[in-house]
């Protein structure tokens, strides 16, 4: 996370609210809000602007784990230390209790826990939707906290500007220019469970930011982790193990999948984690084409390298995949151990690289020119229609993105765009990355055809 941004962490026992309140600040869906208890498992972290009426403040919020949760998955004490550490770090810690439910043990608990924390801590009273809930708020003094505690619904936004207000005398001022930083790369690491995906995270970060256990479906949220490396800023996008939809058994698993399929949309570079050993499933074919249908740099990442047979070299292990995966051929393959952070680095300057040549703009009139000798090798036929191409032109990088004018789309075939594609790839140092050519009309009026 940013240094400059102050961190606010949210806490409470299970099923209080902290994601419904997390969401609100944000302005935004970043957690999964369900009325089961213990979706939440790592610290989600997410950038915020805090809108007071002195000002604003740029701030990191942490959505945490419930508190005394009996998982399970018997991973209480794993969320709990989860945590622990989102309040060591925290420069303002939200303790969120249920105004419906009252005073509980678990609340006492929370408040043990924080005690002797030096940062300023706000106690709120949620789910307060109506006057008679919000009169008895006054039972929570017993906890101890410095403040009375403030009656809130992140659920209707009841009490809202009230929090901001105390959120920003809580904390120095910080502008949106200061305190904001752009992260150069996004690469979201995508798979089905248990491929090591939060092991790599965690292998990234150099510390445990998000819970690695042998029990699949560990991971549930999308869990955005920045780390620098050489002076920039990177983020990590760590995802739940995509899963059939017919194995989904709740809504959690539902959200949880759409999650790690929104991961790949806003990420720059995708790595597709698997385990080296293990035949590749249908459901990872699917979703390497679900990231090459999005246009997004692909990164086959063969985990647990270590493991394979002695007698299994890289290359045949490229030829298998090419086989599994047709189409695909352009994306290349890391082969590394999670675990052990063996060719972990290597990855990420692959991803760096992939994200460079998406990043690359062709000028008009050299595209032309290879279009012309691509015209000259190969002209597109439809079943003696007569189809003209006129010009060519980028209108976007990061995928680069190729506008090709033609007098009737409809006879344009896939098999010539993917010539075209291919001719563009070796010519431009697209090698790796894919390429998303559309196909307009323009009228023959308009433009001279290109001369093959």
């Amino acid at each position: 996370m940013s240094q400059k941004n102050p961190l606010i962490a949210i806490v409470g026992r299970p099923n209080v609210g902290k994601s419904t309140l997390t969401n609100r600040l944000a302005g935004r869906r970043v957690s999964i809000t369900e009325p089961t208890a213990g979706v939440t498992r790592d610290r989600i972290s997410v950038p915020a602007t805090i809108r007071g009426d002195n000002g604003d403040r740029v701030v990191e919020l942490i959505d945490t784990g419930g508190v005394g949760i009996v998982d399970r998955d018997d991973l209480g004490p794993l969320v709990e230390g989860q945590v622990k550490t989102a309040i060591a770090v925290s420069d303002l810690v939200l303790f969120l209790v249920d105004a419906r439910d009252g005073l509980t043990p678990l609340d006492e608990e929370v408040a043990r826990m924080l005690r002797g924390a030096k940062q300023p801590i706000i106690l709120l009273a949620n789910k307060a939707e109506s006057d008679n809930i919000a009169w008895e708020v006054d039972a929570f003094h017993k906890l101890g906290m410095p403040n009375a505690p403030l009656a809130i619904s992140a659920q209707n936004g009841i009490g809202m500007d009230e929090l901001v207000d105390a959120i920003c005398a809580a904390l120095p001022e910080v502008t949106e220019e200061e305190g904001r930083i752009e992260p150069t790369l996004k690469v979201a690491i995508v798979g089905r469970r248990n491929a090591g995906k939060s092991t790599l995270t965690n292998a990234y970060a150099g510390h445990e930011r998000v819970i690695v256990s042998e029990i699949p479906g560990t991971t549930r949220d999308a869990v955005d982790v920045l780390i620098e490396k050489d002076g920039e800023t990177l983020m990590i996008i760590d995802t739940a193990g995509v899963l059939k939809r017919k194995k989904m058994e709740d809504a959690v698993a539902f959200f949880s999948d759409a999650r790690a399929h929104k991961a790949v949309r806003r990420a720059d570079v995708v790595i597709l984690l698997f385990e080296a050993e293990r035949p590749l499933s249908a459901l990872e074919k699917r979703l390497a084409r679900f990231v090459i249908d999005h246009h997004k740099p692909l990164i086959l990442g063969a985990n647990k390298w270590d493991l394979v047979d002695s007698d299994i070299t890289p290359d045949d292990f490229r030829d298998y995949l090419d086989k599994e995966l047709p189409g695909i051929r352009f994306a290349p393959v890391a082969f590394l151990s999670a675990k052990h952070k063996a060719g972990i680095w290597e990855t990420m300057e692959l991803a760096r690289e992939l994200h460079r040549q998406s990043s690359t703009r062709v000028s008009t009139g050299d595209l032309n020119n290879v279009l012309k000798e691509a015209l000259t090798a190969r002209v597109p036929s439809s079943k003696g229609y007569r189809i003209r191409v006129y010009f060519a032109t980028q209108v976007e990088v990061n995928p680069p993105t190729f506008v090709l004018f033609v007098n009737d789309r409809r006879l344009i075939g896939k098999d010539w765009l993917r010539y075209l594609e291919n001719r563009l790839r070796e010519n431009f140092g697209f090698e790796e990355v894919p390429i998303h050519i559309i196909v307009r009309n323009r009228e023959r009026r308009e433009l001279p055809p290109l001369k093959s």
